[in-house]
């Protein structure tokens, strides 16, 4: 089983700054990962809070998934929370983030979470969830 984890905001995917996140809410794209990944369990949460971000983590990360595919969203650049989670667990976690983080805003442009990651992916819209479970697969 592979984790998706959206962190807060990511549910208005599709009418939130579509110029920069696309018009495609996620539950429409999840549609077309599960078809693309038949083999492979996706399951899917996301959530506004920070805390819960960090029990998922724990929870599927020690032994119930394969790997992880996180966008922390605003959090990857906050939260050493997140971060120390991310360190704690065995599961592989793949950073995932829409837009282009290092072209971003200077707030926006450090994250917190690449180096406990296993990989990255940015600036690839919605197909970096893809790269990210091609990527976990291959591993």
């Amino acid at each position: 089983m592979i984790l998706i984890i959206n962190g807060p905001n990511l549910n208005l995917l599709g009418t939130r700054e579509p110029q920069i996140y696309g018009h495609r809410s996620f539950s429409d794209y999840l549609l077309e990962l599960r078809a693309a990944f038949p083999e492979v369990e996706l399951r899917y949460e996301q959530t506004n809070h920070e805390g819960r971000i960090i029990d998922l983590l724990q929870d599927f990360g020690l032994g119930q998934a394969e790997g992880i595919v996180l966008n922390a969203a605003g959090y990857t650049h906050t939260s050493v929370s997140i971060r120390d989670a991310i360190a704690a667990i065995e599961a592989p976690v793949v950073e995932v983030h829409i837009s282009d983080i290092s072209h971003r805003e200077p707030f926006r442009q450090t994250s917190l979470l690449t180096d406990v990651c296993a990989h990255t992916i940015i600036g690839q819209g919605l197909d970096g969830y893809r790269q990210a479970i091609d990527w976990l697969i291959s591993k």
